[in-house]
């Protein structure tokens, strides 16, 4: 659950933007993310984590970048595409590093001979990919969106749920099917 609970600055930032604005929905998710970030620093049994610091980054930063480029006019849409593609690149940073994201939740509730086997890193790497897709979906809506305002609002809605509802279902259920297939 703490894996989702890492995504509690971008749900934030859709559910304020929304009801009061993009200026608003970025702090917002810059304050979440804060949140989530000093929990980890002043627990003793938690580290900071990638995906949770890169959020902070990435909010707080078009939170202060947004007044200085006339951010009150951007659209929903060009605010959207701005944090799913940063969103997106975090998780495939993450990647890159061969630290996917969801090895840092992974080893704070596994033991260390778990989180070091071989086939439970595929399974973690495999749930960042499905992630990563997710938020690449979200941006190609976005980015359709963006340039073509005048399609409804809705479709954005409705990619951003399923994707996101997507990733998760995934997140629970690729693990219980791997450790079913491999133990027969």
């Amino acid at each position: 659950m703490n894996i989702l609970l890492a995504f509690a600055p971008f749900i934030m930032f859709v559910i304020i933007e929304r009801a009061v604005g993009v200026l608003e929905g970025l702090a917002a998710g810059a304050f979440v993310s804060a949140g989530l970030v000093l929990r980890d620093w002043i627990s003793p049994e938690r580290r900071v984590k990638l995906l949770e610091a890169g959020s902070f980054v990435l909010f707080a930063g078009l939170t202060v970048y947004a007044p200085m480029a006339d951010g009150e006019s951007w659209t929903i849409g060009e605010t959207r595409l701005r944090v799913d593609t940063g969103m997106l690149f975090l998780v495939l940073l993450t990647i890159a590093l061969r630290r996917p994201f969801t090895l840092e939740y992974a080893r704070e509730k596994e033991p260390e001979y778990v989180w070091k086997s071989p086939p439970f890193v595929r399974v973690k790497y495999a749930i960042a990919v499905a992630w990563a897709l997710a938020f690449a979906v979200m941006v190609a809506t976005d980015a359709l969106l963006a340039y073509r305002p005048e399609l409804p609002q809705a479709i954005a809605i409705a990619v951003t749920v399923a994707a996101l509802a997507g990733a998760m279902k995934f997140t629970a259920w690729y693990p219980d099917r791997v450790w079913a297939t491999t133990s027969r």
